[in-house]
């Protein structure tokens, strides 16, 4: 388990330094087209980069934001349970998201190999699509994989829980 802590911790840097590097060429991007746009000279496809940019930030932020606990969650009722039925309703959840996040992650992987076989590009640039779809996925994959890790963290306090 500690093997694929530490593989699922340098696979989630890698993705934040990959959204990192988005998000920053994202922001130059945009500032960079708003003065071409002053002079009359905007940056062709410019739209569609920052919708790929902002694809990718997303996507690369998941895993690490979720081990992180930076999601939103509503937990007003939760935190006033004892420690034991807070972990339960963890597990339960985490047990959800992981369900439908094997579903997601599943079905772009076929999405992007779909696409990749049809030649799909973006309308202006031309830029195959198919690539950052695959990206997509393998971010989905390493939070799916991080909320399985997150998943048996619980199951281990509970067990910690029970010894006392």
């Amino acid at each position: 388990m500690h093997v694929l802590s530490q593989a699922l911790n340098k696979f989630s840097d890698l993705l934040k330094l990959i959204g990192a590097v988005a998000l920053t060429a994202m922001m130059m991007l945009t500032v960079v087209d708003v003065i071409g746009r002053f002079f009359k000279m905007p940056i062709f496809g410019s739209v569609e980069l920052v919708g790929f940019l902002a694809t990718i930030v997303v996507a690369a932020a998941l895993p690490y934001t979720y081990k992180m606990d930076g999601h939103v969650g509503v937990e007003i009722l939760v935190r006033l349970l004892p420690d034991k039925p807070q972990i339960w309703i963890d597990i339960f959840t985490r047990t959800l998201t992981l369900i439908l996040f094997i579903l997601i992650t599943w079905q772009m992987f076929l999405y992007a190999e779909d696409i990749s076989q049809t030649g799909e590009v973006s309308m202006n640039l031309e830029f195959p699509i198919y690539y950052i779809v695959y990206l997509l996925s393998f971010a989905l994959l390493v939070f799916t994989v991080t909320i399985v890790e997150m998943i048996f963290q619980d199951i281990q306090k509970l067990r910690k829980l029970s010894e006392k």
